[in-house]
């Protein structure tokens, strides 16, 4: 199998610790370059990665060989970047929030169809463990009908605001909130949403979405959470699987581990993190799938080989940007919004 020489824009927090190791260890996947200019983050590449060159710029690392990129760069440069990628004819992975707003990822979304070069969103939190097992628990019904989602991205960092690379908690969590919802539940068709400011940045959001299935999705995202409540709590008819923390494949690159120092050891949840399935006054573990933030860029490479679908579709980046998009006019308003 030929692999995809896939290269990466920005060598920050994200691209250095979400996207280098996953690329770096992915099959099929050839690790091309990375596009940078800071000598600091030449310098950490040259450390971690001896391997792989830096570029200036994204024509350089275009016409160095690489056939694909990923853009993990502040927010606002995502939509911007990716017209360039694709106008390069690079295939792309462009970080969630995909752009600042709805517009703006439509057309870029519009852009890359038309010059038919494929283009895909970095939605990893879709290979979560916690949220696998929810995508497991509903396809069997464990469950009976889901009422109510709940969902949570909740930290405790008062001495920090939200990065604003990423745009504020609405989208850096919200992104991933309100993803993960429409893959569960389908479309919403309202939007109602509260939000808490500090110096302009948001710190504190909470968005409810009713979705044409019927279901009711709570999310909430902050970093201003002394006590996180759980991170999903899904009620159906016949049970509630409640479950506490955060997948840990996060904890796992920030530590400097990666799918190829750990095997088969990736994604694998302790039993004691695991969640539990409560009817009424008794509860049981449930065991949880692996996370599987390693399947990515394989996906990836051979959607550009055009030997499988993408991973994510770049419509679902639209469909979750109309969402954030209502929720800061419900915020600002404090009424409900109709898609």
């Amino acid at each position: 199998m030929t692999a995809t020489r896939i290269g990466l824009v920005g060598y920050g927090s994200g691209g250095r610790i979400f996207h280098a190791p996953l690329l770096a260890s992915a099959e099929g996947v050839e690790f091309a370059g990375v596009v940078t200019r800071s000598a600091e983050r030449r310098a950490e590449l040259a450390k971690s990665h001896p391997d792989v060159p830096a570029f200036d710029t994204l024509a350089d690392l275009a016409a160095a060989g690489a056939e694909a990129v990923t853009i993990s760069t502040p927010a606002a440069t995502h939509a911007s970047l990716a017209r360039e990628a694709i106008g390069l004819g690079l295939a792309t992975v462009v970080d969630k929030p995909f752009s600042l707003d709805a517009e703006a990822t439509r057309e870029v979304v519009e852009l890359a169809a038309k010059q038919g070069v494929p283009l895909s969103v970095y939605q990893n939190r879709r290979y979560d463990s916690d949220f696998r097992t929810v995508r497991r628990l509903l396809a069997e019904g464990t469950l009976g009908d889901v009422r109510r989602f709940e969902s949570r991205f909740e930290r405790f960092d008062p001495a920090r605001r939200p990065p604003e690379a990423g745009g504020g908690t609405l989208l850096d969590f919200g992104a991933h909130l309100v993803d993960q919802a429409h893959v569960l539940f389908g479309p919403a068709t309202r939007v109602y949403a509260e939000m808490r400011l500090e110096d302009d940045i948001d710190v504190d959001v909470f968005v409810a979405l009713h979705h044409e299935s019927g279901v009711e999705s709570h999310l909430w995202g902050s970093w201003r959470q002394a006590s996180p409540g759980p991170r999903f709590r899904v009620s159906g008819t016949t049970g509630t699987y409640i479950v506490d923390g955060l997948d840990g494949q996060e904890a796992a690159l920030k530590a400097g581990r990666s799918p190829a120092s750990l095997g088969d050891r990736w994604g694998v949840e302790p039993e004691h993190t695991w969640g539990r399935l409560h009817r009424g006054a008794t509860g049981a573990p449930v065991r949880s799938e692996r996370g599987r933030w390693d399947e990515f860029y394989p996906a990836f490479a051979a959607a550009v080989r055009g030997e499988g679908p993408l991973p994510v579709d770049p419509r679902d980046a639209i469909r979750t940007m109309d969402v954030l998009d209502a929720a800061r006019v419900s915020a600002t308003t404090g009424e409900t919004v109709k898609l």
